[in-house]
């Protein structure tokens, strides 16, 4: 199955404590892709139904122009899971993009979901199906299961790898979210490899989680850059000093766009019968080909979502 939700821009995640109005109202002016609202780990459990009522009031109210709306709810096993459905579904159901759904281990997670969202829309009136699913990967189980959790509902649009919880879990030495120390050898290779290529089979994107170390510039970068590697679309971001990093390194540059719409045109044309119909050709020092035009298919399609704009064009003969 593959996937035909929206592809949002998501270079920048954004956590905010739902129970920090302070910190949700600052979020509406960074220049974060996406914002998730949280109702999980950063909030107590006695401030909770204060936290949705928060969250469904700035959503309401708040300017949130040119952001993916984002609430991550309780994991599905949790007691507080099915009121944050209701109460944000029912409070503010026409200004959420997508729930985050944490801690999935099994389909049956996202199934819950899916078929809660259902039925609240059709009680509100609201479009079915238009409020999307984030699924959050946070153990061996969930990885295990990643194939069936990614398939079981045309609302998904995102995987996410949770290190925290993952790092827990598998008994990793470490105390730091995100990093998993210095042992000479990356233990989450594997892991992200898995969810990129889960993700890509499936028309999905993929997200990094947090680096936690939030004054350590250099090491979220070096960790953004891992997962740009693996062609993972964005990553969390905890605090308004990794925004900066998070959107450059999951964007493209100028020239590389350029670049990529240059070697997609220029194919097309020596391909096409007016060109010649070549299947190989010099564009510059460099031979194109087929397997170019779709390396420069993933960089243009990654600023066309930015609406990133050309800067040079195709002059054939040039």
């Amino acid at each position: 199955m593959t996937n035909v939700r929206p592809l949002r821009p998501r270079r920048s995640c954004m956590a905010v404590p739902g129970s920090s109005e302070k910190m949700i109202k600052k979020a509406q002016g960074l220049p974060a892709d996406q914002i998730f609202l949280d109702l999980e780990d950063s909030v107590a459990p006695l401030a909770k139904p204060a936290a949705r009522a928060n969250i469904i009031e700035a959503l309401n109210h708040g300017d949130w122009t040119g952001k993916t709306r984002v609430v991550r709810i309780n994991d599905a096993d949790t007691r507080w899971a099915h009121e944050d459905v209701l109460e944000i579904v029912r409070g503010a159901g026409s200004n959420v993009d997508c729930l985050m759904l944490p801690k999935v281990e099994k389909a049956a997670h996202i199934h819950w979901l899916d078929v809660l969202l259902t039925q609240v829309e059709r009680e509100r009136g609201l479009p079915e199906g238009r409020i999307g699913i984030e699924a959050q990967i946070e153990g061996p189980a969930g990885l295990s299961e990643i194939e069936a959790i990614a398939t079981a509902t045309s609302r998904t649009e995102t995987l996410i790898f949770g290190p925290g919880d993952f790092m827990a879990a598998m008994k990793m030495p470490a105390l730091t979210i995100g990093a998993p120390g210095a042992s000479g050898f990356d233990p989450f290779d594997t892991v992200l490899m898995t969810i990129a290529m889960t993700a890509r089979k499936h028309g999905l994107q993929a997200i990094d989680g947090p680096f936690a170390l939030i004054r350590d510039v250099e090491g979220y970068r070096a960790s953004a850059e891992r997962a740009a590697a693996y062609g993972y679309d964005g990553k969390w971001v905890l605090h308004p000093g990794q925004l900066d990093t998070a959107n450059e390194v999951f964007a493209p540059t100028q020239s590389d766009y350029d670049k990529a719409e240059l070697i997609i045109e220029a194919y097309a044309h020596y391909t096409s019968e007016n060109g010649g119909g070549l299947g190989a050709v010099m564009l510059g020092d460099e031979m194109i080909d087929e397997a170019s035009r779709k390396l420069a298919l993933v960089t243009a399609e990654r600023g066309r979502v930015l609406g990133m704009h050309r800067t040079t064009r195709f002059e054939p003969g040039a």
